[in-house]
């Protein structure tokens, strides 16, 4: 799906279905309608009579411009109030207009940029972005395709401001790249397990790398087990199918890199902690930190951004079987700390333990690690934030600004010492649980006891990465949270 822009007023764009976005105050709403019923020769004259149009966000109404127009279908949506005007409010405009065309089986979808925009990069940024993934669909095993409509091949953004011209171009290209990065972790997310597990898993990445000019290496369960990933080896010894350890970089090596660590756990059981079977299919995507770090570097590597950034990704299925860990098993991790598995299913923090020891050699500048880590963060934030937990300020602060920017919000939760005694072990230097209460603040805690001396952000995707209905521009499943929300965060951290 290609982004353009013509410098046009929207009824001379040809396309099979055009979108004009329109404010909620009655002197903005009237001289638009105005506007747009004289573009289109006084063909729209009964909507200005009626008032069937408000403006409201999320509101559209189709009107058909008849013969001889460029476009038959001409879709208004409501912006809402301008004075609370946001960039997220662009991306659900777009959303709204992009689906409503796409169910009028438009090929071919125009869009005029608003008028009058405080920022215009950012504001185009946002309606190519809310446009492009709202069309999303996971449809690769569909023998007959979901109500036989066409995917739109082209959004074209227009206006006739000269000064959006001259950086519409660079705009769409970067929203572009940002976009098909998202949907690539989205295909890795919502892809089946007998289709992504470990091997494949760094095949994708690996393909990734070789089109985009950054490397990969994959290390199998030999290397692992040499390196000391007791956490790898463990959760992935009742598996038919071996684990792989993936390492990315991207980047200049005169600079500290930031090193980006996704859980990608393939598909969870939950071992021998095994779990209920109602919805054990969603777990298919228990390796979304590792889709959003390789959707990154796509991102990255395809903007060609002046960053050195690492990615370590851990992956391994959890399986129960004759070999599988057990509960009150003890594991060795890569720094040589010990671990108790009181409950198989805390697994991820297990695998993330050896990757977050490891990212020690790099000296990094920062670790994010990203994983669908706890239930716990989901009970305590839903699916609208990520939980985010770490040891240093102007680490969080940025990730925060940048989740601001992107809407893939982030919520810092704390980590007081007082948590720490929930994970003591007996027998080990820690365990893997911490009971019931706070259940991702005590997962950050034993993560924390495997980071080495750096700058270190954990963060919990597991409500923002797998949705359970679909949202104005994410689909129901896999969302590819991460990789907007940290190429934001690398263009600015210093």
């Amino acid at each position: 799906m290609n982004l353009t822009f013509q410098r046009s007023p929207l009824n001379a764009v040809k396309s099979d279905v055009t979108v004009a976005f329109i404010h909620q105050d009655v002197k903005l709403l009237t001289s638009e309608l105005h506007r747009l019923n004289k573009q289109f020769k006084n063909q729209f004259s009964a909507v200005l009579e009626t008032g069937d149009f408000k403006g409201k966000e999320a509101e559209s109404l189709v009107l058909y411009p008849g013969k001889g127009a460029a476009s038959s279908r001409l879709v208004l949506v409501g912006l809402g109030e301008k004075k609370h005007a946001t960039l997220e409010k662009f991306r659900r405009a777009a959303a709204t207009g992009a689906k409503k065309a796409r169910h009028l089986k438009a090929g071919t979808i125009a869009f005029e940029v608003p008028a009058n925009l405080v920022d215009k990069t950012d504001s185009l940024l946002a309606l190519a972005e809310g446009a492009f993934l709202s069309l999303y669909r996971y449809d690769k095993y569909l023998s007959k395709k979901k109500d036989d409509e066409p995917k739109p091949e082209e959004l074209i953004f227009c206006s006739t401001d000269k000064s959006l011209a001259a950086i519409a171009t660079r705009v769409l290209a970067r929203a572009q790249i940002l976009c098909e990065a998202t949907c690539l972790a989205r295909d890795l997310q919502n892809a089946p397990a007998n289709e992504i597990y470990p091997e494949t898993l760094a095949k994708a990445a690996q393909d990734s790398a070789d089109k985009n000019g950054y490397t990969a290496k994959v290390l199998d369960e030999f290397e692992i087990k040499d390196l000391g990933m007791g956490g790898v080896i463990g959760v992935s010894q009742g598996s038919a199918r071996p684990p792989r350890f993936i390492i990315l970089e991207y980047g200049s090596q005169s600079k500290k890199p930031v090193v980006l660590v996704g859980k990608g756990v393939t598909f969870d059981t939950g071992g021998i902690s095994i779990k209920p079977a109602a919805s054990m299919s969603e777990m298919k995507m228990d390796m979304s930190g590792a889709a959003a770090v390789i959707g990154t570097f796509e991102a990255v590597s395809r903007l060609k951004m002046p960053v050195h950034i690492v990615g370590l990704i851990p992956a391994v299925e959890n399986m129960p079987s004759g070999t599988s860990v057990r509960p009150g098993d003890i594991l060795r991790h890569f720094n040589g700390k010990t671990s108790e598995v009181d409950n198989t299913d805390a697994e991820g923090r297990l695998i993330l333990a050896d990757a977050l020891g490891y990212a020690e050699k790099y000296k990094p500048s920062a670790v994010i690690d990203l994983a669908t880590l706890t239930g716990a963060v989901v009970v305590a934030l839903g699916h609208y934030a990520t939980g985010m937990m770490g040891n240093d300020d102007k680490l969080m602060k940025t990730l925060k600004i940048a989740g601001e920017k992107t809407y893939e919000r982030v919520w810092r939760l704390p980590m007081f010492d007082e948590y720490e005694k929930l994970i003591k072990s007996e027998v080990a230097d820690v365990k893997n649980v911490g009971g019931r209460w706070a259940g991702a603040i005590t997962a950050a805690w034993f993560l924390k006891k495997f980071i080495g001396d750096y700058k270190w952000t954990h963060l919990d995707i597991a409500g923002t990465a797998i949705l359970e209905e679909n949202l104005d521009y994410a689909p129901k499943g896999g969302s590819g949270v991460g990789v907007r929300l940290l190429t934001e965060f690398l263009k600015n951290w210093k």
